[in-house]
């Protein structure tokens, strides 16, 4: 199966920018309100899961037209439209996932969706800014002057050791209650990311 993308509810500050992100060959689905970024972009989702209340009458006419599969939720439910889409792509065993527009709007739903990041080896991107986990070792690739944050999820993270990066750590521990890795800049195209124990949040913000 080749990569999938998502395009969640959130915002999209660039389209332009996360249109550099779709690839020909990309399989495209849609959670609920997510579709208008596909549309936007001039894309037609290969599969859009929800309940479709966030969905607008203009954009399910297009969906129609285009006759977009739609799997349709009720809107009382345990899942978010962003997890059903994220477990019917797992479900596909792809190569690889991208999750665009799942950054900014509404709090409770970035949270949530960080949330369901921690437990895949996935990413967040909207073109402008990128969201992963490191567990053992990960990279971030851009340029230099690039924003790199590292956040400790869930606890302390132990042994962190950084390549490329202006104030690099050098087996370090970083604490969730503190705010030591926030705002490292990035001195070369490629940032070097290892952790010894914990989950790492890393955000990477393009210039």
């Amino acid at each position: 199966m080749p990569r999938i993308l998502i395009f969640a509810n959130g915002l999209v500050p660039d389209l332009e920018k996360a249109r550099a992100l779709v690839k020909p060959d990309d399989f495209l689905i849609c959670a609920d309100g997510g579709t208008r970024h596909a549309l936007a972009l001039r894309l037609t989702p290969h599969l859009v899961i929800g309940d479709m209340d966030s969905a607008s009458k203009d954009e399910m006419q297009e969906l129609k037209k285009a006759n977009a599969p739609i799997e349709l939720y009720p809107r009382e439910k345990n899942e978010t439209d962003m997890e059903l889409a994220l477990s019917r792509a797992l479900e596909m065993n792809p190569s690889s996932i991208i999750i665009i527009g799942a950054l900014g709007g509404r709090l409770d739903q970035t949270l949530g969706n960080l949330a369901l990041l921690s437990a895949l080896d996935s990413r967040l991107d909207d073109g402008v800014e990128e969201v992963f986990f490191c567990r053992g070792r990960s990279e971030a690739h851009g340029r230099s002057g690039d924003l790199i944050s590292l956040i400790p999820w869930q606890g302390k993270v132990e042994g962190i050791r950084t390549q490329n990066l202006k104030w690099p750590l050098r087996g370090e521990t970083l604490y969730p209650e503190k705010t030591r890795g926030i705002s490292n800049e990035m001195i070369g195209d490629v940032a070097e990311i290892q952790i010894e124990s914990g989950l790492l949040l890393v955000i990477h913000r393009r210039q």
